[in-house]
């Protein structure tokens, strides 16, 4: 069969590699045509439609001032969906996008499947109209996304969540520390691990405070998880701590703490149990803080304090993330503190909740079921 993914940033990226890979394993004939980045063009064998450094905007001034490309990439989208005319088209997250091309593949009779939910338990909840109605099927990745969805009419299957399995992985082909160290010549000194983003407007808003909060700390060293798609170069125009590309697991293995921007990530720090204070500067408005918790649906903003439904990990948001704020909570959580152990014991909360699946190959799996009921024998 033939596949058609989306998936329009960094994490969306792996997780639809991973699913690549499994729908090859389960379908010896699949063929794919994607937007993504490298590890999917790696798990494909072939090069994006659009290339995700193209399409990862974020904010409302980014999102205004690239519109004219955004543009462009859904025509091109579009254009390719329907001259490939595949038997699916699969979306993982990135739903301003997402959703737009979904209907135009519900227009041309493909059917929808969307491989991790976008966050609209958080904000735009009105969009889960729009699901229902685009959307074959809808494979969740956290457990309370499923009750979340059944207050709204609509049956979810959760199917595990692909960071457990991929940090696991990953940290197990990890490198000695003294390999580690020796490969990117960092001297051996105590490690923060800085992850500010994967968008060029995240590490512009956020790395300068965490390299800041790290200056506080003179027994540690701050490095710094390159994103894909981003160029050394950019990093340097705030700092000149070590950026590792390609590194993050390996990094996250070998630090003693993290200061890491909302995402994914925290989620992968935390089953990396490395302790962490999330940071997200955006215009550090005050005002915008208070609005953006009237908006907000949910007590957090990072994924393990949503998934135990309490506070684990310091959120540090908007005014609240200043280079004293920040510095004082990673000092809190630092070796032989006890905010460090009360937040490790918190991430084994969180490990037990998500318990145990191979996400990407369940997805895959139940896709390739969905669509045999679906075309005619």
């Amino acid at each position: 069969m033939h596949y058609f993914l989306s998936s329009g940033e960094a994490s969306g990226d792996l997780h639809a590699a991973e699913l690549i890979k499994c729908l090859r394993k389960a379908d010896p004939e699949a063929r794919f045509t994607f937007l993504g980045g490298d590890a999917c063009a790696e798990a494909a064998g072939s090069q994006p439609v659009i290339h995700i450094r193209d399409m990862a905007f974020m904010g409302f001034s980014e999102v205004l001032r690239h519109l004219p490309r955004i543009w462009r990439n859904m025509r091109t989208a579009r254009r390719t969906l329907a001259e490939a005319a595949p038997d699916a088209l699969i979306l993982v997250d990135y739903p301003s996008f997402n959703l737009r091309l979904a209907a135009t593949a519900k227009a041309l009779g493909i059917p929808v499947y969307y491989y991790i939910s976008p966050k609209v338990w958080a904000w735009k909840e009105w969009r889960v109209r729009k699901i229902k109605k685009l959307v074959t099927r809808m494979y969740a990745i956290f457990p309370f996304e499923t009750e979340f969805y059944r207050r709204h009419g609509m049956e979810v299957e959760y199917v595990g969540n692909p960071s457990v399995e991929e940090v696991e992985a990953r940290l197990g082909a990890a490198p000695s520390r003294e390999d580690f160290l020796k490969a990117h010549r960092l001297r051996d000194r105590k490690i923060i691990a800085l992850l500010p983003g994967s968008r060029r407007g995240e590490i512009r808003n956020n790395l300068r405070i965490m390299c800041r909060a790290v200056d506080m700390m003179p027994q540690y060293r701050g490095v710094i998880a390159g994103a894909p798609g981003i160029e050394p170069e950019f990093y340097k125009q705030f700092t000149d701590l070590p950026v590792l590309h390609g590194q993050t697991y390996n990094l996250l293995a070998h630090s003693h703490a993290a200061l890491v921007t909302s995402g994914t990530a925290t989620l992968e720090a935390a089953l990396a149990r490395v302790p962490q204070v999330v940071t997200y500067r955006a215009n550090g408005s005050e005002l915008s803080y208070k609005l953006m918790k009237r908006l907000l649906k949910v007590n957090f903003v990072s994924l393990p304090n949503l998934i135990a439904g309490r506070e684990i990990i310091p959120e540090q948001l908007l005014h609240l993330c200043t280079p004293e704020l920040v510095g004082e909570r990673l000092a809190a959580i630092l070796p032989e503190r006890q905010a460090r152990q009360s937040q490790l014991d918190g991430y084994e909360e969180m490990r037990r909740i998500l318990g145990y699946s191979h996400a990407a190959e369940e997805t895959a799996r139940r896709i390739i079921e969905s669509l045999k009921t679906i075309q005619p024998s």
